[in-house]
């Protein structure tokens, strides 16, 4: 009688196997999805509807109100999509190079935390009529909520990255 578990027989398929197979297509398609995330905010940050729309986020945020006020409502949002764009380049270069992988990760880190810093400079955040925090309005409370798992994301891209530039010392 083999007691021996299929998953520690490397000749035998098993859970290890799947799990490997989940692994790496749970990778391809978190980095993927991420590049579609940017390709898809990078491209309407060339329409007016979206130049108008983040137009009062960068307003009321410390950090971008002077860059906004520099650069006018569709300059600034042609900045972020062209920063968004690249991002998505990078992160997609993943496989071909770690390291480039990393630079895009580490441009969906910074965007994702001033988007979170909207939170505490945005009026309106909080929904007053429910009695305020931690009631989050719909917008644009809960519209930059997301960005919470979009953060999580990059710094598990900037990881992964990482780990490739590693291995590739090895």
């Amino acid at each position: 009688m083999n007691t021996q578990s299929p998953t520690l027989n490397p000749a035998a398929p098993g859970i290890g196997d799947i799990g490997e197979t989940l692994g790496r297509v749970s990778e391809i398609g978190v980095r993927y999805a991420m590049v579609i995330v940017f390709l898809w905010f990078g491209m309407l940050k060339f329409t007016a509807y979206e130049a108008n729309a983040i137009a009062g986020l960068a307003v009321n945020s410390p950090l971008l109100a002077w860059l906004h006020e520099l650069l006018g409502v569709s300059g600034f949002a042609n900045m972020i999509g062209v920063t968004e764009l690249t991002a998505a380049a990078l992160i997609a270069a993943h496989p071909v190079s770690a390291r480039l992988g990393a630079v895009g990760a580490v441009l969906a880190i910074g965007t994702f935390g001033v988007t979170l810093s909207f939170m505490l400079t945005t009026p309106g955040v909080v929904e007053a009529s429910a009695g305020g925090f931690p009631m989050l309005s719909v917008m644009p409370g809960q519209f930059l909520l997301k960005d919470v798992v979009l953060l999580a994301v990059s710094v598990w891209l900037l990881t992964n990255s990482l780990k490739g530039i590693v291995d590739d010392r090895s």
